[in-house]
């Protein structure tokens, strides 16, 4: 059906009349969205399943990526993209009077993760599919996922994301494959000939039921799964439970992405989503595993299972559990079965962000679970006592249990054969500082990933206009290999293709500037620089540094009628966690300081301020191929890794940054004449932690500039918020010492945002600069980084799939 245009639209019509009973005259753009999105799934299904026949029939080692995020953003177009199809249905639609634009924006994106963490796990399926690797995802399919951003009156306002509320196209449910999840209840202990077996008794069970969505490699020539897990009731509830109390407690478990966990309540629901994810995926690969193999005790020559961040730890346990309980193995055997599969990667140095979960919560609610840590515990303290007799100290630090917490980060380092950080200075701040003891113990298991992200949706497909100009310049081979991005260097300094790109880049930006004024009512210059900062919103990535820095350039335009900057258009995009009370204040303040920016007639031609309410992929994909400035400027030694500072760089952005994360290896592999490195390095900055000296109150006294805009935060500065809306921000940076040394970091970053300014206004420098970005954003792919998990981790091959 899609062989040509005139097949294509015959086909497409008879389908929407069968799907809906009504003529294509009658039919919404959502009808013909979800027309299209059931076709293609039909087309992939019959690639689908061969490529789960030949990993059943070949028995190919396979690995599963278990994350309780993954960021997907809309499928429609990469599907289409990756099968080969766009241009038949782009053409056949238009034939009918349709805007394939139109049906891609009918799409929701799938409301399954935040931010980065989430975003990579999308990537690397993405790249698992298009190298033909045998690789699948495990998640949750949220109902409602974070939430949608609304904006009103400056504030963050919360609604539920409603994603599912017409269906997902993609998925497809497979109820025969449900399986049981069972928490709190109590473990009774019996001896069967010499050996000690434990059940799991009086237990509350929740129905796990998986939903299927195919991930299409590029050129289809490989379709993995991304299995996502619904809670569901039971048909009778346990221990004669009250039905509604059972179904809302069960439905909870797949509801929201990162409950609130700041009382009890939610920290239990977090624990429970946590186990419910581990639990239902390892008893299905290994029930899957049984049925090729007939015995687990080759399971780790077979699948390999890869936990992403600490969330999904609990993947050891539970992995014991199955091993010892029903498998009746030894100690030895399932605990040498159980580090040979999995993996962990590290995604934080922040210690806030290695989960630690209260003995009074994990015990009642997962007894067995908590059983078998206590075991794993106390076999490796026995460990580190043999190496390290007498060192009390150091033992306490490594424990997984200690003062009546169960440290997460810890049990995953015990439990895995791989430890693997995700750019080269975080993996090596975790060996020599954060994890330094556990490199000490097992320095074979540590190594470094350098993150990576898809070109084929962050180059490919959200920026067609490049990709064009690109395949014109140096041919279509970049697409497989993208290292060729380098042949660009030699048109670097080109006229021509400059000129082209330039044009391109407009291109970008009045698109760009459209759905700014949509959304905002704010008309702004595409000829000034689109300075952009869109992630998370986190006190460590400086949101405010670039607030402060922003207020700094009002003062001067309002204070010296000599003084000039090149228009610059600054664009933030950023959620904040809905009980971080702190981020929410700097959306706020970045709110009030666009209202008044934005108003002002004696700057309004200069500077703007645009905030991009409910930032998502979907938006990021307009954004990422219009910006000329990514800011990266996160407290050095504090970001893992960041996937944007990649996906700014590939779409010919050009870096301000510190040296923190993949910033270090960006600057390395573009050249540091082709970024803006300012600010502390990590060295400096855990030296501040550890020896002290750092006063902020020095810099705030000392530099005039710095006193101006800290003081504005409370002195009435914004008309029309409260005089103390902003205390909490001040007494951050003032009475609290700031933390993230945004004032120390202030005067460096004023000193090379005036150095971007010079440097834009030479255009053939700023567009040889430009290039070089792109040309060397290659090595950043995810391409490459999962071809180092496949070889160096996981031990998968591609398989053989023939056309």
């Amino acid at each position: 059906m899609f062989t040509s245009v005139e097949r294509f639209k015959a086909a497409f019509l008879e389908k929407l009349e069968t799907m809906y009973g009504k003529s294509f005259r009658d039919s919404t753009a959502r009808d013909q969205y979800h027309t299209l999105g059931h076709m293609v799934r039909e087309h992939i299904s019959s690639r689908w399943i061969a490529t789960n026949e030949k990993n059943r029939t070949d028995n190919n080692k396979q690995v599963y990526y278990l994350s309780i995020e993954f960021l997907l953003g809309r499928l429609l177009g990469s599907n289409l993209l990756n099968l080969g199809i766009h241009e038949v249905c782009e053409a056949g639609l238009r034939d009918l009077g349709i805007d394939l634009q139109d049906l891609e924006e009918s799409e929701a994106d799938a409301g399954l993760g935040n931010g980065g963490l989430g975003r990579l796990a999308a990537c690397f399926l993405d790249s698992l599919a298009s190298l033909s690797l045998p690789g699948h995802g495990c998640g949750i399919r949220y109902k409602h996922g974070l939430f949608d951003q609304k904006i009103v009156d400056g504030y963050q306002v919360e609604l539920p994301e409603q994603w599912l509320r017409h269906g997902n196209v993609w998925e497809v449910r497979r109820h025969d494959q449900a399986v049981e999840v069972h928490f709190w209840g109590s473990v009774e202990s019996l001896r069967s000939g010499d050996r000690l077996e434990f059940r799991h008794i009086n237990s509350e069970a929740i129905m796990a039921v998986p939903y299927d969505i195919p991930v299409v490699g590029y050129e289809a020539v490989a379709v993995n799964t991304l299995r996502l897990w619904n809670a569901e009731p039971l048909p009778f509830p346990p221990n004669q439970k009250n039905v509604l109390d059972y179904k809302r407690e069960t439905e909870a478990v797949s509801e929201f992405l990162y409950p609130d966990d700041t009382h009890d309540e939610g920290k239990i629901l977090r624990l429970k989503q946590q186990y419910f994810l581990v639990s239902a995926s390892l008893q299905n690969i290994v029930k899957q595993h049984r049925e090729r193999n007939g015995s687990l005790r080759n399971l780790h020559e077979k699948i390999a299972i890869h936990i992403n961040d600490t969330h999904p730890v609990l993947a050891i346990p539970e992995l014991m559990r199955i091993l010892l309980d029903e498998e009746k193995m030894s100690w030895e055997d399932a605990w040498h079965i159980t580090v040979q599969t999995i993996s962990y990667t590290n995604h934080t140095t922040l210690s806030e962000a290695l989960e630690k979960w209260p003995i009074r919560i994990f015990q009642p609610l997962l007894p067995r679970i908590y059983m078998i840590v206590e075991e794993i515990n106390e076999r490796f303290c026995r460990e580190l006592w043999d190496r390290y007799t007498y060192d009390w100290k150091r033992i306490e630090d490594m424990a997984i249990i200690a003062h009546g917490l169960v440290k997460m980060a810890h049990l995953a380092i015990a439990g895995s054969h791989s430890i693997n950080g995700v750019a080269h200075i975080h993996t090596e701040i975790l060996k020599q500082r954060e994890m330094r003891l556990f490199y000490e113990f097992y320095p074979d298991r540590f190594n470094n990933k350098t993150n990576g992200i898809t070109h084929r949706r962050w180059l490919l497909k959200s920026n067609p206009e490049l990709s064009g100009l690109i395949a014109d310049t140096i041919g279509t081979g970049w697409i497989h290999d993208p290292a060729k991005l380098q042949d660009l260097l030699a048109y670097k300094g080109d006229p021509a293709f400059q000129e082209r790109f330039f044009r391109v880049k407009q291109f970008r930006k009045e698109l760009l500037a459209k759905r700014i004024e949509e959304q905002t009512g704010i008309r702004v210059d595409t000829n000034s620089i689109f300075d952009v900062q869109v992630k998370r919103l986190h006190a460590y990535k400086r949101q405010l540094l670039n607030v402060l820095h922003i207020m700094h350039l009002y003062n001067r335009l309002k204070e010296d009628g000599g003084y000039t900057i090149h228009p610059r258009t600054f664009i933030f995009g950023a959620k904040a966690s809905p009980g971080y009370y702190y981020a929410k204040k700097i959306i706020k303040l970045m709110n009030e300081l666009a209202e008044k920016v934005n108003h002002d007639p004696q700057t309004r031609d200069r500077l703007k301020v645009i905030f991009l309410e409910n930032y998502r992929v979907s938006l990021a994909e307009e954004i990422f191929p219009a910006a000329d400035v990514s800011e990266q400027i996160s407290t050095a030694s504090k970001e893992a890794s960041g996937t944007g500072n990649m996906k700014f760089m590939m779409n010919g952005a050009v870096t301000v940054g510190t040296l923190d994360g993949a910033n270090v290896e960006i600057r390395d592999e573009a050249g540091a004449e082709n970024a803006f490195i300012f600010g502390l390095t990590a060295e400096e900055v855990l030296r501040y932690y550890q020896n002290g000296g750092y006063r902020s109150s020095d810099y705030y006294h000392h530099d005039k500039r710095i006193k101006k805009v800290v003081d504005q935060l409370v002195n009435g500065f914004f008309p029309n918020a409260d005089a103390e809306e902003f205390e909490t921000i001040y007494d951050s940076l003032i009475i609290q010492n700031d933390e993230y040394f945004v004032l120390r970091d202030f005067a460096p970053y004023v000193d090379i945002q005036e150095e971007v300014g010079r440097a834009y206004q030479n255009r053939q420098r700023w567009l040889e600069m430009s290039i070089a970005n792109v040309a060397k954003s290659g090595y950043f792919t995810s391409d490459r980084t999962i071809q180092q998990y496949a070889n160096e981790i996981w031990g998968i091959q591609p398989i053989q799939l023939y056309r």
